[in-house]
């Protein structure tokens, strides 16, 4: 499972911004083509903050739907997987535009 590392990942980053203060909660985007299941890293989530000053935070997931632009009709059109077509023209020559983000968006810490 990728996502406890990615989990990890994304404590070791709040952890290095936060300087030493506790962190109430966190907001991390994840996007749908990106191939990390939010449900896994919420799993991971608790496991991976004991003993941090993350321990006991808040984690909220936002969830970026995928969209792509369409290099045939120009338009832009939603994608449910990674190499999806234009649902307008059908064409499979989409560029990715949303739906790959992984990023921790904000951090709420104490003063």
């Amino acid at each position: 499972m990728h996502e406890m590392s990615l989990t990890q990942g994304i404590i070791d980053l709040c952890l290095e911004h936060a300087g030493g203060r506790r962190i109430r909660s966190l907001q991390v985007e994840i996007g749908t083509l990106s191939s990390v299941v939010p449900e896994a890293v919420e799993f991971c989530f608790e496991a991976c903050t004991r003993e941090t000053s993350l321990e006991g935070a808040l984690l909220h997931i936002i969830r970026i739907p995928g969209s792509g632009q369409c290099l045939e009709c120009d338009k832009e059109t939603p994608l449910m997987e990674l190499y999806g077509a234009c649902h307008h023209c059908k064409s499979n020559r989409v560029v990715i535009v949303t739906g790959e983000e992984l990023r921790v968006r904000e951090i709420e810490v104490d003063d």
